[in-house]
């Protein structure tokens, strides 16, 4: 267990006017500190664990509020100390109040993720878990929500620590032949060893092949709606925003710069760059447009290459956008189609901005390009965090090193030192090997509260 004479508290709700503020204590001195300003029917000290009161908070004789005071007792609480949670009336005044009355009980303000840092240091989760918190409170979409809870449930941590434990076990034979290199005896053989690596690598490329999913249902997915002028790039977008974000004229190079929004389709967040027309100009103002819509180009997940009915493909503008996008993701999109003329089938999805026909198609051109590769379900452990990812290459190059060295009949010791690496990167997910920076660079990431 993490122990500390710190005792700590902050306001654990949004800053402004709302139904209840909550703050929340934690540490040795939590319940006396709450003791100290609160009066109920019976005295917090004696109260058992997971129990609610209510009463008032006094600043000697003056009443603050009326609140509810709930307690946690250690072990059983979200950090593994003595904790409490006032809730009072949700006016920042009162909890500013509170929160004063608290510093003068011999507690200090909580640094950024500290309740959440104590809760990993007290071994009540492990720190992909801890992770895993800061994206359930910064989830936007249905998807990334369901990713952050099943990593908070343990999804991930159960699959790393089985792949630890299998490594673990292949390991100890190599170290017993060690110990027993004089008596010349064999705990397992070449190809049993070999086998037994394989089979982890295999596992871990399953895992670092989920990145690219995980990443884009963590983050959302980069969509460039790009074109020459006046094809409907920003119409599309006012019409899939359900307003008119941006500018609509028929005067070429309206848009001059990128407009980048947020829609939620089907629980997956798509991010819509709205770039400049691509076309020759010598407008210096159009003409940093356009480097930025070639530069949003590269950085997108799918690209729009859009056109209308009465434009003709610019095939060499085509392969430029598959080149700066390599070949990625890139639909050729015909917009106007409610305009009668004739369709050519030269294009991926068919469209009217103005009338929205076809933009079922679209939805479910772009659904495809994030699912296409992934058979993601409830079960599954996804990895969407670089630092995961970081750490299994670490392992699988220190296994592919062990494998190397048994092929060429290297000795133990070589093969050992590289599953001992392989074993210690595996665990820094989880956070069984972990630098005090990787945690502060971790924890300093949350919300105060938290």
């Amino acid at each position: 267990m993490y122990h500390t004479e710190d005792t700590i508290a902050a306001i654990a709700t949004p800053s402004g006017i709302g139904a209840i503020s909550i703050i929340r204590i934690s540490g040795e001195n939590s319940i006396n500190a709450a003791d100290n300003i609160f009066q109920g029917k019976s005295k917090l000290a004696g109260a058992n664990t997971h129990t609610i009161h209510y009463g008032n908070i006094y600043d000697n004789e003056t009443l603050i509020d009326d609140v509810l005071v709930s307690i946690f007792r250690t072990p059983n609480s979200y950090t593994g100390e003595d904790s409490v949670e006032i809730s009072s009336h949700g006016n920042p005044l009162i909890a500013n109040k509170i929160i004063e009355l608290l510093l003068r009980n011999n507690v200090r303000m909580a640094e950024p993720g500290e309740f959440t840092k104590r809760a990993f240091l007290n071994n009540r989760i492990d720190l992909s878990q801890a992770e895993a918190v800061a994206d359930i409170i910064n989830s936007n979409t249905e998807a990334s929500l369901r990713g952050a809870r099943n990593q908070l449930n343990g999804l991930l941590s159960r699959k790393v620590d089985e792949l630890k434990t299998k490594l673990v076990n292949a390991s100890s034979f190599v170290e017993l032949e060690l110990d027993f290199a004089e008596e010349d005896v064999e705990f397992i053989g070449k190809k049993d060893l070999i086998d037994r690596i394989n089979s982890i690598l295999n596992e871990i490329d399953s895992l670092l092949a989920t990145y690219s999913f995980g990443r884009i249902i963590r983050d959302g997915v980069n969509v460039a709606l790009v074109g020459i002028p006046n094809v409907g790039k920003s119409s599309l977008l006012n019409y899939l925003l359900k307003e008119a974000r941006a500018i609509v004229s028929e005067i070429p190079g309206t848009t001059r710069d990128i407009i980048r929004e947020d829609v939620n389709i089907e629980g997956v967040l798509f991010k819509l760059f709205d770039t400049a027309g691509l076309r020759f100009s010598k407008d210096q103002i159009e003409l940093e447009g356009i480097n930025r819509s070639r530069e949003a180009v590269k950085n997108a997940d799918v690209v729009l290459f859009i056109n209308d009915v009465e434009q003709k493909l610019d095939l060499p503008l085509y392969e430029e956008i598959l080149y700066l996008n390599k070949r990625k993701n890139v639909f050729r999109v015909l917009n106007k189609i409610d305009k009668g003329y004739k369709i050519t089938a030269d294009y991926d999805i068919f469209l009217s901005a103005l009338t929205g026909e076809g933009i079922d198609l679209l939805f479910k051109k772009l659904k495809e390009s994030v699912m296409k590769d992934s058979n993601y379900s409830e079960k599954n452990a996804v990895i969407s965090n670089l630092r995961h990812y970081n750490c299994l290459e670490k392992a699988k190059d220190h296994l592919l090193t062990a494998k190397d060295s048994a092929l060429n009949n290297m000795s133990g010791e070589f093969i050992s030192v590289d599953l001992r690496s392989a074993v210690s990167n595996l665990g820094e997910i989880i956070g069984e090997v972990t630098s005090e920076d990787i945690l502060n660079n971790i924890f300093t990431k949350f919300c105060i509260g938290k």
